[in-house]
């Protein structure tokens, strides 16, 4: 057989990490197969209500941005002070490391922190690219001009970019290659794709995006953050699937065995619903571990326990009629990131646990 992919361990590109606070100095060290050094951490408390938080190595320790609401980057001295060659250190901030709550930090890894200037578009843009898993940490300072393209480094047309305002009280707003031809989300809301030329534009190709003379992606002198994705046989994958309203959902072919996989309903009002195999993913049960992008609801409180989904070795199925998830004939995009590849480079599958 000849190669099917070259991330035979995606632990080496993400990780899912569970932690407990305690209201202090706390190390958070990743138990993957590789060691990750972390350039971009998402993470949630899960068993009480607060924010996300979301940090960076191109932005540095301490800048903190929030998933569920518009709020501008805050200066958190208490938040994530480190990131580490395997993990990461928080210090005694509730949001990150309240004492004897638990939490959970998605982790990705980009080039070490290590970035260059790009002048592939309009907008001179600052990158951080991973090549080998096609994902790059992009700044930029906007203009409001209209037509204007972005660098992001990728080398290939991405297939999800999701852009926040640092400096100012801005959606965050989501396009994928999968949404209506100039559509877009927001991520911190529960609202159906819309558009505005504005917003996205023509644009997206191997070396840019295209923005808009809009406050939220390109007001002047402001300064933003993207996170552009595209898929990597193997390792990662960004799509669509369409619900059909009953217990035997569809089911969606990753090629990989899912670590993490979050979906939205892109055609009617829905939460943006993550899932990950760290938090207690069991097929079969209709208590799956839900949290939402949008909303900083603890898990225990999020109210969508009937949201059952089978992770399995090759992709993942719905197990629930839930319209949040699977209404008759409505669409969904998902992002989903490898726990282990179906097929090995090699050509050898993978045993899934």
């Amino acid at each position: 057989m000849g190669k099917y992919t070259a991330i035979d361990d995606p632990s080496a590109y993400f990780q899912t990490a569970l932690y407990t606070g305690n209201a202090g100095f706390n190390t958070i060290t990743n138990d993957g197969n590789s060691d990750l050094a972390p350039d971009f951490i998402w993470g949630k408390c899960r068993s009480t209500t607060k924010t996300h938080f979301l940090y960076d190595t191109t932005r540095g320790a301490e800048k903190r941005l929030e998933s569920d609401n518009t709020g501008a980057e805050d200066s958190n001295t208490n938040g994530i002070l480190n990131f580490y060659t395997d993990g990461f250190r928080t210090a005694s901030g509730n949001t990150e490391n309240d004492n004897g709550e638990s939490y959970v930090a998605w982790q990705w890894k980009a080039n070490g922190g290590t970035t260059s200037s790009n002048t592939d578009g309009n907008i001179t843009s600052t990158v951080q690219v991973n090549s080998d898993a096609n994902f790059s940490i992009v700044t930029y300072t906007g203009n409001f001009t209209a037509t204007q393209t972005v660098g992001h480094g990728l080398g290939v047309r991405p297939d999800v970019v999701i852009i926040k305002n640092r400096s100012g009280a801005n959606d965050w707003v989501v396009w994928t290659s999968e949404l209506t031809s100039g559509n877009f989300m927001k991520l911190n809301a529960t609202d159906a794709q819309s558009s505005s030329s504005r917003i996205y534009q023509d644009g997206f190709t191997t070396s840019t995006f295209g923005i808009g003379a809009n406050n939220t992606v390109n007001k002047n002198s402001n300064n933003y953050v993207a996170y552009c994705f595209n898929n990597v046989q193997g390792y990662s994958k960004f799509g669509k699937y369409v619900g059909n309203g009953n217990n035997s959902g569809p089911y969606i072919h990753l090629g990989f065995r899912p670590a993490f996989i979050m979906t939205k309903k892109s055609d009617g009002t829905s939460g943006w619903f993550m899932q990950d195999i760290k938090r207690g993913i069991k097929n079969n049960d209709t208590n799956t571990p839900v949290l939402q992008a949008n909303g900083s609801f603890s898990e225990a409180t999020v109210g969508f326990t009937d949201y059952e989904i089978d992770f399995l070795s090759n992709g993942f199925k719905l197990r629930d009629d839930n319209t949040y998830v699977n209404a008759s004939n409505q669409e969904y995009a998902y992002m989903a990131f490898a726990e282990h590849p179906f097929v090995t480079s090699t050509g050898i599958p993978t045993t899934a646990r």
